[in-house]
């Protein structure tokens, strides 16, 4: 600035600065930093949702305490100039808001599904990030920091795919997803209760993907809703729920955090520890063969229906058949389904079961270690 008049070339030169900047899809920090150097003094930006970012002359980050002041124009921006004012400082100011807006609105203010922003959204849902890194994420995807937002931690061998189901099914709410591992972060900003949303994703994966399909389709698990900036717990409650859903016949495909209560003690248990449980191993070898597989998916069956008659109507067979299979597999387990104690031990190592078989799907990319 030290060397421009106050002409109309000096004029174009600072607006041609800006304009390469924003053709350059620089980010708002960038933006910032090159207003600073370019004004040869401190440089600031505010936005109603309460991020800051301001760099030295040197183009240096500065801390984001500042007095407050009234966001009269969403960012506010400001120069920290010890002495007089340059004459084009308010030309500087104002191409720096307009950069500012461009930025945000490339990065993630859009209506709809954007599959984009993935740094930014891994920088919101990672807990070993600053606070206040994830406050100028929130603010640079154009997320509402006054409402709740929930986290979904999808699996899937098609996350565009799966996005896309999510997104249709809570249509009118705000979708952002990242890609972490072979999991697919989701974040909603709504107000559906858990269950509701859980029995919603449940019907819609179903519907999409039967189970006469080779191609199971994803499976979900619902973190609850937390303020913006708790997104971490979110996710973290979203990767313990996904171990309890699965793909299987008669699984849930979606499970809300919020209802496992005293089943997320399970969720302590290793996967080498799943893997091993004798009663899991057994079921395991009956299922290796065409007739075991038959005889386990009617005992899921069974647990879920609770009758013999029901579950012949589920399965389309006779209810005498159903019988026949139980039987069979209550003389290899040693159970009794008639005993309560019985029914309950077979619904659990079910359950164990399919954690084990999710947990192993999901295990190659350490989406449950503790990088996120």
């Amino acid at each position: 600035m030290s060397e421009l008049g106050s002409d109309s070339v000096s004029v174009l030169r600072i607006i041609s600065y800006f304009d390469e900047l924003g053709e350059s899809a620089a980010n708002a920090d960038t933006v910032v930093r090159a207003a600073a150097l370019l004004a040869e003094c401190p440089v600031g930006a505010r936005w109603a949702a309460g991020t800051v970012i301001r760099y030295d002359a040197l183009g240096g980050p500065l801390d984001e305490t500042r007095d407050a002041e009234p966001v009269r124009h969403d960012p506010w921006v400001w120069l920290e100039r010890d002495g007089a004012e340059r004459p084009l400082d308010s030309v500087l100011l104002d191409r720096l808001r307009h950069t500012l807006r461009v930025a945000a609105a490339r990065s993630g203010s859009a209506e709809g599904l954007r599959l984009g922003d993935p740094a930014l959204l891994e920088v919101v849902l990672s807990d070993k990030e600053r606070r206040e890194d994830r406050v100028r994420a929130v603010g640079l995807l154009g997320l509402d920091p006054a409402r709740e937002i929930r986290v979904l931690a999808v699996s899937s061998t098609s996350s565009v795919s799966a996005v896309e189901l999510i997104s249709r099914t809570c249509s009118g709410r705000l979708v952002r997803s990242v890609e972490v591992g072979n999991l697919t972060a989701v974040l909603l900003q709504d107000h559906t209760d858990s269950q509701t949303l859980a029995d919603d994703l449940h019907a819609a994966i179903v519907d999409a993907y039967p189970t006469s399909r080779a191609d199971r389709g994803p499976w979900v698990g619902i973190g609850e809703r937390v303020s913006v900036y708790a997104a971490p717990t979110s996710w973290k409650q979203a990767r313990r729920a996904l171990r309890f859903a699965s793909s299987t016949g008669y699984g849930r495909r979606a499970v809300a955090y919020g209802r496992l209560s005293s089943l997320e003690l399970l969720a302590e248990l290793p996967l080498e520890r799943l893997l091993n449980d004798r009663d899991v191993a057994r079921i395991n070898a009956i299922a290796a063969s065409a007739t075991g597989a038959q005889e386990v998916a009617t005992l899921e069956a069974f647990c879920v229906f609770g009758s013999l008659r029901r579950t012949a109507a589920e399965l389309h067979v006779h209810h005498s058949t159903v019988a026949a299979r139980l039987a069979h597999l209550e003389t290899e387990m040693g159970w009794n389904l008639e005993d309560a104690m019985d029914r309950f031990m077979a619904t659990l190592v079910l359950m164990i079961r399919r954690m084990a078989l999710s947990s192993t799907e999901l295990a190659a990319s350490e989406v449950f270690g503790p990088g996120y």
